[in-house]
């Protein structure tokens, strides 16, 4: 987002933290979302940011009507934005459809219970700046509009080339970047991973890199214990490590575009004729450029304007015919 706003010099950019509203911001304060960028050590490391950059805040956006949001999820739009043009971008790579996805899409839960598989169906936006053309189809094909999708690139993701010039002082090792699949309420085997990690390195070195929203302590008493020998990291820059490592080993993580634009070896859950297909555009670090000058389309004269979906919360929860008229359709 940071980024993205560098190129908006036509709009004064404030910045605020993801956040909900409803129900859910009573949840948020409770602190049961601690472990998801609601709250937590994500939460602190977003405000340590933006203090740094220096950038002006509004916690919320309270303090003022904005003419432009962007954000880089839709799984909770707050209806204090809902009234801006609304660019979504893609922040990385997203969960696969497993049971929970299917279930949301067939019961209309919210979108949050499958995470990140369902990124981009609110259709709340204006439109999707997505990474590439794979993404693009893969969106279209879970029910986005096509007509609101553009393939921009995404930041972060969109020169890898650049990780190459680095300080890490460690060379030709076999990186494993582990997940927070546990902290997210899905089954992981440690102890297999690591196991799986060793016969792939087979005598070379293994370098840890633990998930951020992992428990570095438990991770660290793990690696040490099936694994030992072996260097470990909590923090530092996890694309200078992949750009100076032989091999990757993960599971189910964006990590997996830097080692592919860099031609690494990969050992992931992701398929490697899906991972080649859905690589984000490499285009030199200009998807923030690009992206920006999409936001400014959207306030063109003859601008085209795509309405948002959005149901009556009677059809949605009860589930109504689609040509049954409700007094609040009627209204509105």
């Amino acid at each position: 987002m940071h980024q993205i706003s560098r190129h908006l010099p036509q709009f004064a950019a404030y910045f605020t933290p993801y956040f909900c509203d409803g129900l859910g911001r009573l949840v948020q304060r409770s602190g049961a979302l601690d472990f998801t960028v609601l709250g937590g050590r994500f939460l602190e490391k977003t405000m340590q940011y933006l203090t740094e950059q220096g950038v002006a805040l509004d916690p919320e956006g309270r303090s003022r009507r904005y003419d432009l949001v962007v954000t880089c999820s839709d799984l909770i739009v707050p209806r204090r934005i809902r009234g801006s043009k609304l660019v979504l971008v893609q922040e990385g790579m997203t969960d696969p459809e497993n049971f929970a996805f299917h279930l949301v899409r067939t019961l209309r839960l919210p979108r949050w219970i499958a995470q990140t598989s369902t990124t981009g169906l609110s259709d709340l936006y204006d439109i999707f700046c997505v990474a590439s053309e794979g993404y693009r189809d893969l969106f279209v094909r879970k029910g986005v509009r096509p007509e609101k999708v553009r393939v921009t690139g995404i930041p972060n993701f969109d020169h890898c080339e650049s990780f190459l010039d680095n300080d890490f002082p460690h060379r030709n090792y076999v990186l494993v970047a582990t997940s927070d699949m546990r902290e997210t309420f899905k089954y992981e085997n440690r102890r297999k991973f690591i196991e799986k990690a060793k016969r792939i390195a087979d005598g070379r070195p293994l370098i840890f890199k633990f998930h951020p929203n992992e428990d570095p302590q438990r991770a660290s008493l793990e690696a040490e214990r099936h694994a030992p020998g072996a260097l470990y990291f909590s923090d530092g820059n996890t694309d200078h490590m992949i750009a100076n490592c032989e091999a990757l080993v993960t599971r189910y993580s964006s990590v997996v575009y830097v080692a592919a634009a860099l031609g690494k070896e990969i050992h992931s859950d992701l398929p490697a004729e899906q991972l080649n297909r859905l690589l984000p555009l490499q285009n030199g670090g200009t998807s923030a450029q690009n992206i920006a000058q999409e936001c400014l389309r959207l306030f063109e004269p003859g601008a085209a304007h795509y309405p948002r979906r959005t149901l009556p919360f009677r059809r949605r929860i009860f589930r109504l015919s689609p040509g049954t008229v409700t007094k609040r359709e009627k209204l509105g």
